[in-house]
C-alpha cells in the first residue's frame, strides 16, 4: 500500500475550492491522470484513470462528506484506492487542500513507478491542474452542499453533482 499525502494552497474562498471538488465529472477537464469519473448515484463513483502508464478502473463510494470540510472516500471494486480531501480556509479569498490516498501498485510495472515516484508526482501534478483551473475560472462550475456520513445521505443539496448545472 502506498500513501501519497500533498497539501496545496488556492487562491479562492473554500467554498469555491469546495464546490469545484465536489463536481467529480469535471476532473478529467484538469486533472491529466483521470481519464473519465462517472458519477452513478449521490455516494457511488465510477473511474477510470492512467496513472505512471498503466490505465486503472474501480468504483469508490463516497464515506464522509461535509461542506468545506472534507470528502472522504473507500473504493469498493477494481483498483485500490482510498482517500481524504479536507479543506480549510486561509482567508477570505484563499484556502489550503490536503490531500491523503491510499493506493495499492499492482504487478511489478506498478511496483515499480511507484517505487520511483511516479504516482505521488502525478498525484502532485493533478493538484497543481486543480489549482490553476478553479484559479482562473474564479468561481465553481458546480456544487453540492450536502453531508454524507458512512455512505448514507443527509441533508439539503444545493446544487448538482457532476457538473451538470452552476452552483446557486
Amino acid at each position: 500500500m502506498s500513501r501519497i499525502i500533498e497539501t496545496i494552497d488556492v487562491d479562492v474562498p473554500v467554498r469555491v475550492a469546495y464546490d469545484q471538488w465536489t463536481q467529480f465529472e469535471s476532473f478529467p477537464r484538469f486533472m491529466d491522470g483521470v481519464d473519465r469519473v462517472a458519477q452513478l448515484d449521490d455516494t457511488t463513483l465510477e473511474w477510470t484513470a492512467t496513472i505512471a502508464g498503466v490505465r486503472k478502473s474501480w468504483r469508490a463510494r463516497i464515506l464522509e462528506q461535509r461542506p468545506d470540510e472534507v470528502v472522504s472516500w473507500r473504493s469498493i471494486d477494481g483498483a485500490r484506492n482510498d482517500g481524504m480531501v479536507r479543506f480549510e480556509s486561509m482567508s477570505p479569498r484563499r484556502s489550503r487542500i490536503h490531500l491523503e490516498l491510499d493506493v495499492e501498485p499492482e504487478g511489478p510495472i506498478e511496483k515499480a513507478g511507484d517505487a520511483l515516484g511516479l504516482v505521488e508526482r502525478q498525484v502532485k501534478g493533478d493538484l497543481e491542474h486543480f489549482r490553476d483551473f478553479i484559479e482562473a475560472n474564479g468561481r465553481a462550475t458546480g456544487g453540492w452542499r450536502e453531508v454524507v456520513t458512512s455512505g448514507s445521505r443527509a441533508g439539503v443539496t444545493s446544487g448538482t453533482r457532476g457538473g451538470r448545472s452552476s452552483a446557486s
